[in-house]
């Protein structure tokens, strides 16, 4: 057995010591607990299984609709000329409705027509142009034009629907996406695809 002899001076000092680690180690633990549990309740937070979309809509005037549509609590959130409002989604034959004791948000697609105590005080409609082409071997090209989305829908022989956005374009008409390409002037168009000409009247 050792026999350890301490004269009063090295008594404290080895208290002093061994309070400081007790007291250290304790703390560093209860650190790491508050560390811990502050990042659980902050990924707790940050977890949202909501699902929200937010449009921006313009009128001919200029004027500004925003919606914050929360589809998971059927709700839409408008803000118009410096007002605030929620509305409760309705049961709609078609498209979209949300009303309120004031305001009544209808529409399709991006067309969104906005009441408020009955009186229409914003209405949106996109710029849509219909073009059916026909070259001399007989195909046919569908084009639907959104001028306000800046985009087209190309149909080649009533086949598959293809996406493409608008270019800036020296003159005439351009759109793209990673496969195909729409150019015209005037009434004439050529699609190309992998950059093969697959019509042009």
């Amino acid at each position: 057995m050792v026999n350890f002899k301490f004269n009063n001076k090295k008594k404290e000092l080895f208290l002093i010591l061994i309070s400081l680690a007790v007291l250290l180690i304790f703390s560093c633990e209860e650190n790491r607990k508050q560390k811990s549990n502050s990042l659980e309740k902050n990924e707790t937070v940050s977890v949202s299984n909501e699902n929200i979309v937010k449009e921006l809509f313009v009128d001919k005037n200029g004027n500004k609709l925003n919606i914050t549509f929360n589809n998971t609590k059927g709700i839409a959130t408008i803000y118009f000329k410096g007002e605030k409002a929620e509305l409760k989604e309705e049961r709609s034959a078609s498209g979209i409705w949300y009303t309120n004791k004031n305001f009544d948000l209808s529409g399709k697609g991006n067309d969104i027509t906005l009441k408020k105590d009955g009186n229409i005080v914003f209405e949106h409609y996109d710029d849509i142009v219909r073009i059916e082409s026909k070259n001399e071997a007989g195909e046919k090209l569908n084009l639907v034009f959104n001028n306000s989305q800046g985009t087209v829908k190309a149909y080649l022989n009533g086949g598959e629907q293809i996406d493409m956005k608008e270019k800036r374009a020296a003159s005439g008409i351009w759109y793209t996406n990673e496969h195909y390409e729409l150019s015209g002037k005037g009434d004439k168009y050529k699609l190309r695809k992998d950059g093969v000409i697959i019509f042009e009247n």
